[in-house]
């Protein structure tokens, strides 16, 4: 019952965003179009729910065939991003068109990152407990490593760095949200999300 509340809260909030920031997205489209060739919406297998994969929506950030080279960014030194998805990311716009994933019910607002699947097969049998709910658009190991790409920017191999520092650290983030989640620490989660995109937090 808690489970279906929460879900369509998330739906009701998501499908009312994309209406009214619809406009904000038709501009971030064109911005697209007119930086860089290539669609304006990336596509990615993510792992959700019980471990059944999906397809995630972000607005593309690199140029094309950018993400085929390695999946890990690191910030300012990336070549392969453009210049407006320089600034996507950096505002975190490019999340935007997840409000679609959650319209869809592939995830929620607030829960656990999505993985990609290599990623994921690196987890032990108490880490993979996170796949147990839908994951989020943020939660606390967004906060937490709100500026990840920085922070990969300063290794020398960022792979390794994320794999074994990042990775686990978040993992423990979100399996202290499976213990405490409820209706108020998502919205916590979430005006903490916008406080920060805004510099506020």
């Amino acid at each position: 019952m808690i489970s279906s509340l929460k879900c369509f809260f998330d739906q009701l909030i998501s499908v009312l965003a994309l209406f009214f920031l619809s406009p904000i997205l038709a501009c971030i489209a064109i911005l697209i179009k007119m930086d860089s060739n290539g669609p304006v919406i990336f596509r990615q297998t993510r792992v959700g729910r019980y471990g059944v994969p999906f397809e995630l929506y972000k607005f593309r950030t690199m140029f094309m065939e950018g993400d085929k080279k390695r999946q890990i960014t690191v910030g300012d030194r990336d070549p392969r991003i453009t210049k407006v998805g320089y600034y996507l990311r950096k505002y975190k716009l490019d999340e935007l068109p997840q409000l679609w994933n959650i319209v869809k019910s592939d995830m929620s607002i607030v829960g656990p990152r999505p993985e990609v699947p290599q990623y994921v097969d690196l987890y032990d049998d108490r880490q993979r407990q996170v796949l147990w709910v839908r994951p989020g658009l943020t939660d606390y190991a967004s906060l937490e490593y709100f500026e990840e790409a920085k922070l990969l920017a300063q290794s020398a191999d960022p792979e390794k760095t994320y794999i074994e520092e990042i990775l686990p650290a978040k993992l423990e983030l979100n399996l202290k949200y499976l213990e405490e989640r409820n209706f108020l620490v998502d919205l916590k989660i979430i005006f903490r999300t916008i406080f920060r995109i805004i510099g506020l937090d």
